[in-house]
């Protein structure tokens, strides 16, 4: 064992590892394209894009640049009271793409804090007129991040159990299916009839991540937002995840003919380099603060706001996303994967296998009902690294969300080693 091994051991607490029975980790010391090194020279190929964050690939030259010119320009700066030309030009782009009633962007520091700040969002505009709105519609099994209020509107379940007795109430409602919609309807209706204390609805749009890529109809989910539109209930879409092309679009609220009044947005945001987080806003709340009273003042802030060195990353990214070479693979990324979801659709070993844009999702039958503590997570896992590919399944959930870079002899040999591992279950 090595000595960094050993000293990580020592000293290290990893995230989302159960310590007691964890493998030691595999040492990584040099990535490029889809690929990760270990320290035995190992080439790796990251199937989930290094939780989801890396976009055009590892070390990307283009945007290794222009980080390094940030550095070397001006690395870290206050703003509060100040400002600099990438946090400016990185919100006004973002803008651009966003729906069109996006009209302001706040910075943060990741994707749970994107969520916290949409949240307090909504709140603060409810206080700030003076009505005592607080109460939040969410999705069952939904996965809005670690801050409390992420944990809030969350599913209560294994992440968030040991702190339940200290996080607000919400409204669950199921994932909307064409035998569902209607009476999910009908519920929202009579809450918000009978009550007046709904402040918002916040949801992961198309693909519920964490809860195993579970997927769901944009029209559906355009109906229940102009339902909570109409009854003056805010909307905040979660693009944490989502975001930069994942679902095939630029933003998955692009697939959706009401826009959200909120969006947050952090992973992909930086090309996997810096650690950035972007909740955007309609006019309308951004005006709620604006007042002759300063208590209406949003406070809320973070050192590290807008932070340039991170911002400039977020504009490289921007920069490769709108290449046309990007949006071609991420075609070609989708189109693959539905190819490969019909070669399987009826294959024995599977609950169901989905996909959405650059995303794929295998539901793998076991002994034990899908959830995120099923024992075939760890056995997936290390059926797969020994074949040289990175992935982190969700329980019996073995999804692939790839670097845009693979190409699609990569994508075979991984799909290749997918069915493997399904002929010997």
């Amino acid at each position: 064992m090595s000595s960094i091994i050993e000293k990580d051991q020592q000293f290290v607490w990893h995230p989302f590892t159960h310590l007691k029975y964890a493998e030691a980790p595999v040492h990584l010391v040099k990535g490029e394209g889809a690929y990760f090194y270990d320290a035995d020279g190992k080439k790796l190929l990251d199937g989930i894009s290094s939780w989801w964050v890396n976009l055009h690939g590892h070390c990307h030259p283009y945007i290794s640049k222009k980080v390094s010119d940030q550095v070397h320009s001006l690395e870290h700066a206050i703003f509060s009271s100040f400002t600099h030309t990438a946090a400016v030009t990185l919100a006004e782009r973002l803008i651009g793409h966003l729906p069109g009633n996006q009209s302001k962007v706040f910075y943060s520091d990741n994707g749970s804090t994107a969520v916290e700040v949409g949240l307090k969002m909504v709140l603060q505009y409810w206080h700030n007129q003076g009505q005592s709105k607080k109460k939040f519609i969410a999705f069952e099994h939904a996965y809005h991040g670690d801050t409390f209020g992420g944990m809030s509107v969350g599913a209560r379940n294994v992440f968030n159990n040991a702190f339940d007795n200290l996080l607000f109430d919400v409204i669950h409602i199921p994932l909307p299916d064409a035998n569902t919609i209607e009476q999910i309807k009908e519920t929202l209706q009579m809450w918000f009839t009978n009550h007046n204390d709904i402040a918002g609805f916040i949801f992961e749009p198309l693909v519920l991540g964490a809860a195993g890529m579970l997927m769901y109809q944009a029209d559906l989910l355009d109906e229940l937002i102009a339902l909570c539109q109409k009854n003056q209930v805010i909307c905040i879409a979660d693009e944490v995840m989502t975001g930069f092309g994942r679902t095939g679009k630029f933003f998955a609220s692009n697939y959706l003919d009401h826009h959200p009044d909120i969006i947050c947005l952090s992973k992909g945001l930086t090309g996997g380099y810096m650690p950035l987080g972007v909740t955007s806003c309609a006019q309308f709340i951004y005006d709620a603060c604006v007042s002759d009273d300063k208590t209406k003042t949003f406070f809320h802030g973070h050192s590290y706001t807008a932070n340039p060195t991170a911002c400039a990353a977020a504009l490289a990214s921007l920069d490769l996303m709108e290449n046309e070479d990007t949006e071609r693979q991420i075609r070609l990324i989708s189109d693959c994967h539905q190819h490969f979801v019909q070669k399987l659709a009826e294959h024995p070993a599977l609950k169901d296998i989905r996909s959405l844009g650059t995303i794929l999702a295998l539901e793998i039958n076991t002994q034990e009902h899908t959830h995120y503590l099923n024992h075939a997570s760890e056995s997936i896992a290390a059926y797969f690294l020994k074949q040289g590919i990175i992935v982190r399944p969700l329980g019996n959930i073995l999804y692939l969300i790839p670097p845009y870079c693979i190409t699609e002899k990569e994508l075979n040999e991984v799909y290749d080693v997918m069915e493997g591992f399904l002929a010997q279950l």
